[in-house]
């Protein structure tokens, strides 16, 4: 249902189901983390009228599990960027999740909670959380397409360097160089031309 893109080097989507309306990410090192997008999968659309609360929570030594509401995301925004490294430790709110365990002292979690949207329109995220301005969607598609071309580049051989395999097939690098570019190109134009 949902998906979590940690920094552009972790996407995870085997959320943790912790009730009937809740899920959570787990994220290790958080301490190293900028930004996470929080993003659904297209599989399972949320019910009439109902939205995701997206929370992020970690360890302080203070107080313990500490939850900050991020934002939220819904059928018509199914995506969001969020920045948690500002985040500052004891200004959590009240939040859906209850004290939930962390077996490691550097584990942090992000929660979705399924919320009715009248609700979501009246809870206030951390300031200091602010959504990118970029659309996330667009911003994680991006990042994937120069993930995709930086791992295959990595492969690449000049025709001296290649040895003759009748099994192997091979592509040239600017074939896939020319399909980012495209790709590219038609997200700046329409970034739901995907779905037509």
């Amino acid at each position: 249902m949902f998906g979590c893109l940690v920094a552009g080097r972790l996407v995870q989507t085997d959320a943790q189901q912790v009730a009937p309306d809740k899920f959570v990410f787990t994220l290790p090192d958080y301490e190293k983390v900028n930004h996470v997008v929080v993003f659904m999968l297209g599989t399972v659309p949320f019910p009439v009228g109902m939205g995701g609360a997206v929370y992020f929570s970690f360890p302080d030594p203070a107080v313990g599990q500490v939850w900050q509401l991020l934002g939220f995301i819904t059928n018509e925004k199914p995506s969001a960027m969020f920045r948690i490294c500002g985040l500052k430790a004891g200004e959590g709110g009240a939040h859906p999740f209850g004290m939930m365990a962390v077996s490691a002292p550097s584990v942090a979690q992000v929660g979705v909670s399924i919320e009715s949207l009248e609700l979501l329109a009246q809870q206030t995220p951390v300031s200091t959380s602010a959504v990118s301005t970029v659309d996330s969607f667009t911003q994680f598609t991006q990042k994937m397409l120069e993930s995709l071309y930086n791992f295959t580049s990595s492969f690449a051989l000049s025709q001296s360097q290649m040895t003759p395999n009748p099994s192997e097939m091979y592509v040239p690098a600017s074939s896939i160089l020319r399909w980012y570019e495209n790709f590219q190109r038609r997200m700046m134009q329409n970034p739901n031309f995907w779905k037509t």
